[in-house]
């Protein structure tokens, strides 16, 4: 459905159409013509002024200035140099540092009050301006919100603040556009029509000319490019490009998560040819100055579905210590920096796991047979030998390169299954390999305490696992039991992951880190006075650490509020992140902490090899074609837009499975609270559903942030976070992948927790 009524729709669309926004910054008659420029000779270093130069000397000036006024300035004379100097100047306008009046002249953007930024779009319409320099975002009304779509860079000039206290502001100008193309549904209105983008973020329907829709219907899903960007005064135009299907044909929901989040799910043709011309098994010459540990029975545990293996591991007894040797697949022998694999892997950054499909960071040749563990075939790898004393501290550690030879491939289920009933491990593979799962499992309990020591933080959870139908829609939702078997693979793969970043901090090779900080100053602050309310305090001043955390949730344990608790501790650090400068891990107690034993599905963990790999050869490793800071933020982009993509789909998965439960009476907790109602998370589901304040009861309702309220204005009424629920599902939206409840008939309108309605 349209989200706006067809008579505004078509009011909107024909409004001003004559009018462009590229006119109205069109240099005026007067302005001086730019000379067109043979480019340099290739090689020849052309010597032009600075970025900080520019800006300076357009601000001595203390007037815009013509670009051919600003080169004569500054002593731009060649053709070589005017060619350079245009593509800096582009590309300062392009970061916003410098903007182009109505009449053509350069300006300084800083001197004009104007804050450059990426606009966030609101499903409702409006948006926000996230500033690149930093500070509170600026309020973008609805109507500014024509000029731009969510993911654009523009610069805004502030107007003045909102009537909730936000600063507020008006676009100038854009910077870049984010969308070339837009999945979404396709809809026909009296001859008109138009598309509406699956990013509920793109509030603006986005016309498509009739001519320009393809063989496409209505209804169907499409990939649209923008052929028109939108302005002030008329929506984007777009062309149909591909058609998906319908919206509930099978496998839909991950088509349009694809497309949504520009997925790279394709290969290049360059990288498929490199994979093909790659050996089908290790050769001798691969073997070469590796260390061969064909001879240890080193064994892979997994999940039973798992295809990928990248990490092996073994364990012996060693004193009163163990020896642990964590293997993990050497894909950096076989791709390397900067081919067309290397390539296409830092363009995907990792691995997307959809239910019932992946979409590899490597081609299948590589992360399903060449690369993967598999059992009882030799496999390259660089192994972590470390020795662990009886207290769990790592004693000692080296890395090296090496061939393997996995004894089996085990799952989670099996492994628990030997450990906790040694009596059923009758077979021979088994009985054979118990004696080192039973060290395995005697290490992760030294590990745990170690663990429980350092005072990391441990937040207890579920997790659901989705069962599907033929059609690929799910049949049951069922809780996925976390073992021990589980937690021996975690705590092995911790260790390992700790000894890699101390070696390359040790030889002092950049290196990516797995970067997580404690809470911010605002965060503290309110958490320490909702924790207040509750009689509690957390220890450690303005600068608590995973230690005061762990000691809290240890006190909290076994209250009534224990979950609300935990949710808040939860909600209150900040996420982790990839980053070249280490500021440790906050959550798990490190100093320093990167990620090595992924390297089939992870880019970060690729790297960490390259450079482990560069520092026992006496050398040092640099990405090429990126710093370590840029790469940073690259692989953290990359696995949100996997963590988004996955979660579009599982959501869209779920509202699929609850169309035929409308009137149906669940128990929930509440997950999230604001202003306009209650998000509430089912039982055994991990479905979220919304109660809209309306259906709270007759009375005003009023968002206690501190709290994490909603507290009635005349009853006093109060719904907190990670209280219990009862409610009914009242509405399905499988289109805004949106679910409604109301309070079940037996709960009215009394809040849980026994805080009825009483006077003060």
């Amino acid at each position: 459905m349209s989200k706006k009524p067809p008579s505004e729709k078509l009011k909107r669309g024909s409004a001003g159409r004559s009018l462009r926004r590229e006119a109205l910054r069109a240099p005026k008659p007067n302005a001086a013509p730019q000379r067109r420029s043979r480019p340099a000779p290739a090689g020849a270093p052309v010597d032009i002024p600075s970025r900080e130069r520019i800006a300076e000397a357009l601000a001595r000036h203390g007037v815009p200035m013509l670009s051919d006024e600003l080169a004569a300035a500054l002593g731009i004379e060649t053709p070589a140099e005017r060619t350079a100097f245009q593509a800096r100047v582009a590309a300062m306008e392009r970061d916003g540092q410098l903007m182009t009046n109505r009449k053509g002249a350069l300006c300084v953007a800083a001197k004009l009050d104007l804050v450059t930024g990426t606009v966030q779009g609101h499903p409702d319409g409006f948006g926000f301006l996230v500033p690149d320099s930093g500070g509170p975002d600026i309020f973008l009304a609805p109507v500014e919100m024509r000029k731009a779509l969510h993911g654009d860079r523009v610069t805004v000039r502030t107007t003045g603040v909102d009537r909730r206290g936000r600063p507020e502001g008006a676009i100038v100008d854009v910077l870049a556009h984010a969308n070339r193309e837009v999945v979404g549904r396709l809809y026909e209105d009296r001859g008109i029509w138009f598309l509406v983008a699956e990013n509920k973020r793109i509030n603006q329907d986005i016309l498509v000319p009739p001519d320009l829709k393809d063989d496409a219907q209505a209804g169907q899903v499409v990939v649209a490019e923008l052929i028109e960007q939108p302005s002030t005064h008329r929506e984007p135009l777009a062309r149909v490009v591909r058609v998906l299907g319908r919206y509930t044909d099978p496998g839909m929901e991950i088509e349009i998560a694809l497309s949504k989040h520009a997925l790279p799910h394709e290969f290049s043709a360059q990288a498929k040819r490199q994979a093909a011309r790659l050996p089908a098994e290790v050769r001798a010459a691969d073997r070469k100055d590796r260390l061969d540990l064909t001879g240890l029975p080193l064994v892979t545990i997994d999940g039973e579905t798992a295809k990928d293996f990248d990490d092996a591991v073994y364990c012996e007894r060693s004193g009163k210590g163990f020896r642990l040797i964590v293997a993990i697949a050497d894909v950096s022998h076989y791709v390397r920096d900067g081919d067309a694999l290397d390539r296409d892997a830092r363009e995907r950054g990792t691995s997307v796991y959809f239910p019932r499909r992946v979409i590899p960071m490597l081609p299948e040749a590589l992360s399903n047979e060449l690369c993967s563990l598999k059992p009882a075939v030799d496999r390259l790898c660089v192994a972590c030998d470390m020795a662990i004393d009886a207290r769990g501290n790592i004693t000692g550690y080296r890395f090296t390169p090496a061939v393997m030879h996995s004894r089996a491939r085990l799952t989670y289920t099996q492994v628990w299954g030997w450990l906790s009933q040694p009596e059923s491990a009758r077979a021979g593979e088994a009985r054979a390999l118990l004696p080192q799962l039973a060290n395995l499992h005697a290490l992760y309990r030294t590990l745990a305490a170690a663990r429980a020591g350092r005072g990391a933080i441990d937040f207890d959870s579920v997790e659901l696992a989705l069962e599907f139908d033929a059609r690929g829609k799910i049949e049951r939702i069922v809780p996925q039991a976390r073992n021990d078997a589980h937690r021996v693979i975690e705590e092995c793969m911790l260790a390992a992951n700790v000894c890699a970043a101390s070696y390359l901090i040790a030889r002092g090779q950049p290196a990516l880190f797995r970067v997580h900080q404690g809470p911010t100053p605002e965060k503290l602050e309110a958490l320490k006075e909702f924790l207040a309310g509750s009689g509690l305090a957390l220890t450690g001043g303005g600068a608590p650490t995973s230690r005061d955390y762990a000691k809290l949730l240890a006190r909290i344990r076994g209250r009534p509020d224990a979950n609300l608790l935990e949710t808040v501790l939860l909600r209150s650090l900040q996420q982790a992140v990839y980053a070249p400068d280490n500021v440790g891990h906050f959550g798990l107690g490190y100093d320093a902490y990167t990620h090595f034993t992924s390297p089939i599905r992870r880019y970060p963990d690729l790297l960490i090899h390259r450079a482990i790999k560069a520092c026992l050869a006496g050398a040092r490793y640099q990405p090429s074609g990126a710093s370590w800071a840029e790469l940073g933020v690259h692989c953290s982009l990359t696995e949100r837009r996997a963590d988004e993509a996955t979660r579009d789909v599982e959501s869209w998965l779920k509202c699929y499975f609850m169309q035929d439960r409308v009137g149906e009476t669940f128990d929930g907790t509440i997950s999230g609270v604001t202003h306009f109602g209650l998000f509430v998370t089912l039982d055994g589901l991990n479905i979220d559903g919304l109660v809209h304040v309306t259906e709270l009861g007759p009375d005003y309702f009023h968002f206690d942030a501190i709290r994490h309220a909603l507290v009635g204005e005349r009853t006093h009424a109060s719904w907190r976070l990670a209280d219990r629920i009862r409610i009914k599902v009242a509405r399905v939206d499988l289109e805004q992948t949106k679910i409604d409840f109301v309070l079940a008939a037996d709960d009215g309108a009394q809040p849980p927790g026994g805080r009825a309605a009483r006077k003060r």
